[in-house]
């Protein structure tokens, strides 16, 4: 990459959408380029075939876990289903052993958001705790909408705080399923999961608030909304609210504070999320919040290339369209 060496990134499960996200959005970055790109379906295949705006000559691989280490990526970003990056993890940490150049890995699963020993990595929240860890745990699509707009409000929290929750289809991945098939969800909002969702616990532990969560699938393909129900410990006017958004992210071109209520077809293929809709009830210890993002992108890719813009040292948004 001309005089500035690229920064070599490695992807494990790129067959899914999230994976063909990450493919764009790095393979048009001016410091990364794509060291392997693991798929077992389109091992051999090249993935200009696949990914009109992916121009080289790379071919999906099929590298054995083992076998990772070994490739030479400064980073390896593991967007596999849960419960699968272990294998992986496993092997570099075997490889630790012997090898103490370790790659920065990025997990998009839930696998570690639950382990104090992995940066979890929702920037505007977090960037603070972040020291030079190599390994972070990327945050779930609704929990990081979730906790965006919940967290300006975290010190007036009375009690538990409600969200209903409404996600594209493409939010189910592409294994086949009742969540994913369009002919079943036409016509129709599909609810799930309606207790102890692996967000609600995520939201809950890393805002340190209770939060129960209600998800739906939709017949839209991309795109999240969430409505948050927050009662207060004292009253305030909407004005106050208000500015505690605006001030908490003043200075976070990823996230949108706007006063109507924002539209899930306006977030889909954006990079950012949109906190709107606030409205207050009369007793005025009653807030709504509304908050859209485009789950395949804030919800994952982009804020995977946030947390890899981190580790190395880039501003977060390099990489990023529009910023």
């Amino acid at each position: 990459m001309n005089a500035i060496e690229a920064v070599r990134i490695g992807i494990v499960g790129a067959r899914g959408y999230v994976g063909a996200e990450l493919i764009r959005l790095i393979a048009a970055h001016p410091r990364f380029e794509l060291a392997y790109v693991g798929s077992r379906e389109l091992a051999g295949q090249r993935l200009a075939d696949h990914i009109a705006e992916y121009t080289g000559e790379l071919r999906y691989s099929s590298p054995a876990e083992e076998e990772l280490p070994a490739l030479g990526a400064d980073a390896v970003v593991l967007a596999l289903p849960n419960g699968k990056a272990g294998a992986c993890v496993a092997a570099f940490d075997a490889a630790a052993r012997t090898d103490t150049a370790q790659p920065v890995i990025v997990d998009l699963s839930a696998d570690y958001r639950f382990d104090d020993a992995w940066y979890y990595g929702l920037p505007e929240l977090t960037r603070r705790l972040y020291q030079g860890q190599r390994r972070i745990s990327n945050p779930g699509c609704y929990a990081t909408a979730m906790q965006l707009a919940i967290a300006p409000m975290r010190p007036f929290l009375a009690r538990p705080v409600q969200c209903f929750g409404v996600s594209g289809y493409s939010g189910a991945g592409t294994t086949p399923s009742d969540k994913n098939d369009p002919d079943k969800l036409r016509d129709n909002l599909m609810p799930y999961a309606l207790t102890s969702h692996i967000h609600e616990r995520e939201v809950t532990r890393h805002l340190g608030h209770p939060v129960e969560f209600m998800p739906h699938v939709a017949p839209h393909f991309r795109g999240l909304t969430i409505t948050a129900n927050l009662h207060l410990t004292a009253p305030m006017t909407l004005g106050e609210a208000i500015a505690r958004y605006r001030t908490a992210y003043a200075d976070e071109p990823l996230v949108q504070v706007i006063e109507e209520a924002p539209w899930v077809s306006r977030i889909a293929g954006r990079h950012e999320v949109d906190i709107g809709g606030f409205s207050l009830s009369h007793d005025r210890r009653r807030l709504v919040v509304v908050a859209t993002e485009d789950n395949l992108l804030k919800g994952a890719a982009t804020q995977a290339v946030q947390n890899l813009n981190l580790a190395f040292g880039f501003d977060e948004t390099m990489g990023i369209p529009g910023h």
